[in-house]
C-alpha cells in the first residue's frame, strides 16, 4: 500500500491509497462471491454459481463497485494507523482507479484530529477563596427552616395580601393588547415574596382582598428567554381567589426538637453554621480545581478544527432530546416555548461545546503524556455503574457496548477522569492540603422526619411565561 498526504486547506487533508493490483483481484473475486451468495439462479445451488453467471446477471461494473467497496473498508483503517491519524469528521472517499489489472487507487478527505503541544499541567497554582459564614447566613437557613414548617391558616373575611401569604389566583396576560401562550392561569398558586414572578409582580397584589380583580403591569426582561415577550411591556389582570397567612413556629428549643436531633437552640445553629461552612469549603475547592484545570487548557497550543465544536453541539442537542424526551417533552415544544430555533440552540451551546472539547483535547493528552491506562477492573466496575443506572444486566450492557464499538469510548472517560485527577493531584500544595470529602449537600441540621413543606413549589404555565429569576 502506497500512501501520499496532502493539506487542502487549514484543517482538511486528503490521503490519496494506492492497494497494488493483486490484492485489488482478490477483491474482486472476494466480492464476486459475497454477491453471489445473495443471489438465487434457476438451477445453480445458493453459493456454488459460476462467476461468469454472476457477471452476466449483474453486470462487471456492480462487481468492480463491491470491490472498491470492501477494499476501501479494510484498507481504510489501516491507512489511518500507518500515518497516525484520526479522523474528527466524516471521511470522504472518492475512487480515482478500479480498473480490474491495475492499482486500485482512491483518495480520503477529512480533519483530522489537530497537533497538540502541552504547556505547563503540573504545580500549577490557584487561589482557593472560601466564602466566610455570617450570622446573617445562618439566620436565613434558620427562617428557611421555620417557614418550612409552618401552618397556612385562612386569612379572616376582608383581610388583605402581606408580604408572605400564600395565595390563588386566576390571571389573564397581555401584550399590546393580545393575549399570548403561557400567559393565562386558573387558580395558580402564588407564594408572595418569593419573587418567582418577574419584576415587582408580587408585590403589586399587596393589599388586594379575596374576590378582588386588579391590573399587574410589568416589563419582560431584554434577556428574557421567550425572545417573542423579551423587552415588552405587560398586563396580567388578576382575581384573588384564596388568602392563608403564614403561621411560623416559634424559634425556641422545642421547634429544634421536633425538627432535629438537636436538644438547644445554640446546638442547631451551631450545626447549621458547621455544615455551611464545610458546603463554603468544598465550593472553594472544587472553584479552585476548576481554575488550575483551566489553567492547563490555557497553557497548551492547539488549533481547534471547527467541526469537533460541531460535532460537540450536535452531542448537546441529542442529550437535551433525550432529557426532554424522558419528561414528556419534544425538542420542537422546547424551541417553540423557549423562543429559538435550531439555529439559536446551536449558537447558545457553542461556547460551552468549544470549552468541553478543549479540556477533553487535554486531559487526553496527559493521559499519553503521564502513560495512564486503564484496566480490566476499572472498565467492569464503569460497566456495572452503567447497568446499575439503566436497570440492566452487566452482561447485556457490555454485549452492547462491544457491538457498537462504545468500549474504548468508555475507556476514553475513564482515562480522562484519571487525567484531571493527576491535574489535580500535582497541583502546587496539593500534597499539603487536607483531603476533601467527597462532593455532598450539606443539610441545615439533622431532620427526624420529612415534613411535608407549608407551600410547595409547583410550576404552572403562567410562572413559566413569567419567571425571570430561574431563567
Amino acid at each position: 500500500m502506497k500512501l501520499t498526504q496532502k493539506n487542502i486547506d487549514d484543517y482538511q487533508v486528503e490521503l490519496t491509497v494506492e492497494v497494488e493490483a493483486a490484492e485489488f483481484s482478490k477483491a474482486i473475486k472476494r466480492a464476486t462471491k459475497t454477491l453471489g451468495d445473495r443471489m438465487t439462479i434457476p438451477g445453480f445451488r445458493k453459493g456454488k454459481i459460476p462467476q461468469k453467471i454472476i457477471e452476466q446477471h449483474l453486470g462487471k461494473d456492480s462487481i468492480i463497485n463491491e470491490a472498491s467497496n470492501m477494499l476501501i473498508q479494510s484498507s481504510t483503517p489501516q491507512a489511518l494507523k500507518t500515518l497516525n491519524l484520526r479522523p474528527v469528521s466524516e471521511n470522504k472517499a472518492d475512487v480515482l482507479t478500479n480498473e480490474e489489472g491495475k492499482d486500485f487507487v482512491f483518495t480520503l478527505t477529512f480533519t483530522p484530529f489537530p497537533q497538540v503541544k502541552l504547556g505547563e499541567y503540573k504545580n500549577l497554582e490557584a487561589e482557593k477563596v472560601v466564602e466566610p459564614v455570617t450570622d446573617e447566613d445562618v439566620d436565613k437557613q434558620i427562617e428557611a427552616m421555620r417557614t418550612h414548617h409552618a401552618n397556612l391558616i385562612d386569612a379572616a373575611e376582608g383581610d388583605a395580601i402581606v408580604d408572605g401569604d400564600f395565595i390563588t389566583l386566576d390571571y389573564t396576560g397581555t401584550v399590546d393588547g393580545e393575549k399570548f401562550a403561557g400567559g393565562e392561569a386558573k387558580d395558580a398558586p402564588l407564594d408572595i415574596g418569593s419573587h418567582k414572578f418577574i419584576d415587582d409582580f408580587e408585590e403589586q397584589l399587596i393589599g388586594a382582598k379575596v374576590g378582588e380583580e386588579r391590573t399587574v403591569k410589568v416589563t419582560f426582561p431584554d434577556e428574557y428567554h421567550a425572545k417573542n415577550l423579551a423587552g415588552k411591556d405587560a398586563e396580567f389582570v388578576c382575581k384573588i381567589n384564596s388568602i392563608k397567612h403564614k403561621e411560623l413556629p416559634e424559634l425556641n428549643d422545642e421547634f429544634v426538637k421536633k425538627i432535629s436531633t438537636f436538644q438547644t437552640l445554640d446546638e442547631y445553629k451551631a450545626n447549621i453554621r458547621k455544615n455551611m461552612e464545610a458546603a463554603a469549603e468544598r465550593r472553594a475547592v472544587e472553584a479552585q480545581q476548576e481554575a488550575v484545570i483551566d489553567k492547563a487548557v490555557e497553557n497548551m497550543t492547539v488549533d481547534l478544527p471547527p467541526v469537533m465544536i460541531d460535532n460537540r453541539v450536535e452531542q448537546m442537542i441529542n442529550e437535551l432530546t433525550t432529557q426532554l424526551k424522558a419528561s414528556g417533552m419534544t425538542i420542537e415544544q422546547y424551541m417553540a416555548f423557549s423562543g429559538l430555533d435550531m439555529d439559536k440552540l446551536r449558537e447558545n451551546y457553542r461556547e460551552t461545546a468549544e470549552k468541553q472539547v478543549l479540556r477533553n483535547i487535554m486531559l487526553e493528552r496527559v493521559a499519553t503524556e503521564e502513560k495512564l491506562s486503564v484496566n480490566g477492573a476499572e472498565l467492569n466496575f464503569e460497566i456495572a455503574m452503567m447497568a446499575q443506572m439503566y436497570r440492566t444486566p452487566q452482561k447485556q450492557i457490555e454485549k452492547y457496548l462491544k457491538e457498537n464499538g462504545q468500549l474504548e469510548t468508555i475507556a476514553g472517560n475513564i482515562l480522562i477522569r484519571k487525567a484531571r485527577k493527576f491535574i489535580i493531584d500535582n497541583m502546587a500544595g496539593a500534597k499539603d492540603a487536607a483531603p476533601v470529602e467527597a462532593k455532598k449537600e450539606a443539610e441545615p441540621a439533622e431532620v427526624k422526619e420529612e415534613a411535608e413543606p407549608a407551600v410547595k413549589e409547583e410550576a404552572t404555565p403562567a410562572e413559566e411565561a413569567t419567571e425571570t429569576k430561574e431563567n
